[in-house]
């Protein structure tokens, strides 16, 4: 890795050379990728002031097709996103029947990797799943009820999200989860159960965010739980999973409802031993891989990041340098207007690429993010890990088929 200079030289030589190329450009207002190139270097050649201090001497993290454990079962996913749950049931064997997806760029990633899938959503259907008589009209010829099969999704969880409303001011408006209270989203829960309900599926994952389980003192939630109850199944309690416990580089904590009308009892999934974020990250992707454009950083900007240390913040772009031996920080989305502002490389002093971040997620290679930049981070920021989701999966299996 970063091994592309024209000579044979020490880390703290490199450092050195690497730091007046960067100084010259500051100093002289010339661009710094010209600076690198005019040595025969580029941006993924410069290094840190502590260069490979730490390593990753792990194996690599489970991937998609690890997964032995195959099933026959029909499967229905709603908020589909980009498919990381899909994905994940897809790997064990799960039928895929339909998916229902509103944000119009998610359904092209979705058909442009899966075009043999069932997707509702722009242009075709609104893939509004608050629109109940339009989802059932749209599904009934798909399905019988009751649905021998699984409804999975996980309603748009940003009214429920701490991450997202550290974003605003204490003393605004904005600061306190608005939850329930959203005038849409929050409302989305009660309209995936009414279709859970509605068509009866033998199993249900409900995946979200922990603040759902909290919000309200956990009375919403109850009250959810408590109708589906009454419908006939059997809910285990919610459970917060942290992705790092189960195969996947990166720390994100996601809860999950599972529930069926068969016998059996859904246990979760045990902790295993962590993967560090080097464990996909050393080796980088090559030139012609999707979705690995890198943002060209300003000289000034890469000036104050090889000097952090591991796990250290850049205050002014509050960008944090990840650890090679510990999980990613959690890869994250940011706001519908803007995109996810991604994690500094362990090894090489710039932000993940959408192609890195998809793989701290447990996305393979050759799956394709559409749209512009900051979109493509939205969607990889918004995803269940499929290697999670293939995780919960299999418990489900165990339970109940």
């Amino acid at each position: 890795m970063l091994e592309k200079t024209v000579k044979a030289e020490t880390p703290s030589e490199r450092f050195a050379r690497q730091s007046d190329l960067v100084a010259r450009s500051v100093r002289e207002g010339v661009e710094l990728y010209d600076l690198l190139y005019e040595q025969g270097l580029d941006l993924d050649d410069l290094i840190y002031s502590n260069a490979g201090a730490i390593r990753w001497d792990g194996s690599k993290p489970p991937r998609l097709d690890s997964f032995s454990q195959k099933c026959c079962v029909p499967v229905v996913s709603f908020f589909t996103g980009c498919g990381g749950m899909d994905l994940g049931f897809e790997t064990l064997g799960f039928e895929h029947v339909a998916a229902f997806e509103f944000n119009e760029i998610f359904c092209k990633t979705l058909r442009k990797n899966r075009p043999e899938w069932k997707i509702f959503g722009p242009p075709y259907h609104s893939g509004d799943v608050s629109k109940f008589d339009e989802v059932v009209e749209a599904l009934s010829p798909l399905i019988k009820k009751p649905f021998e099969g699984v409804f999975v999704g996980g309603p748009p969880c940003q009214p429920f999200s701490i991450a997202a409303n550290q974003r605003f001011s204490r003393d605004g408006e904005n600061f306190k989860r608005t939850g329930f209270n959203h005038e849409k989203n929050g409302n989305l829960l009660f309209d995936y159960v009414n279709l859970i309900i509605e068509f009866l599926p033998s199993a249900f994952v409900i995946e979200n965010v922990p603040g759902l389980r909290d919000l309200d003192g956990g009375e919403q939630l109850s009250i959810a739980i408590g109708m589906l109850q009454r419908a006939g199944y059997t809910v285990a309690d919610p459970e917060v999973l942290d992705a790092a416990n189960h195969g996947v580089p990166q720390f994100r904590q996601r809860m999950f409802v599972v529930g069926s009308r068969l016998p059996g009892k859904f246990v979760y999934p045990e902790r295993k031993a962590h993967f560090g974020a080097a464990s996909v990250l050393a080796d980088l992707p090559t030139s012609i891989a999707l979705n690995h454009e890198t943002r060209k950083h300003r000289a000034e900007s890469i000036q104050r990041y090889m000097i952090l240390n591991y796990g250290e913040r850049d205050q002014l772009g509050r960008v944090d340098r990840l650890t090679p031996n510990r999980p990613s920080k959690t890869v994250i989305a940011g706001g519908t207007n803007g995109g996810g502002r991604s994690h500094l490389h362990p090894e090489i002093p710039r932000t993940l690429s959408v192609r890195e971040c998809a793989r701290l997620q447990t996305f393979p290679d050759d799956y394709q993010f559409v749209g512009p930049t900051a979109r493509q981070f939205t969607q990889v920021g918004n995803a269940v890990p499929p290697v999670l989701a293939a995780v919960v999966g299999q418990q489900l299996i165990k339970a109940y088929f």
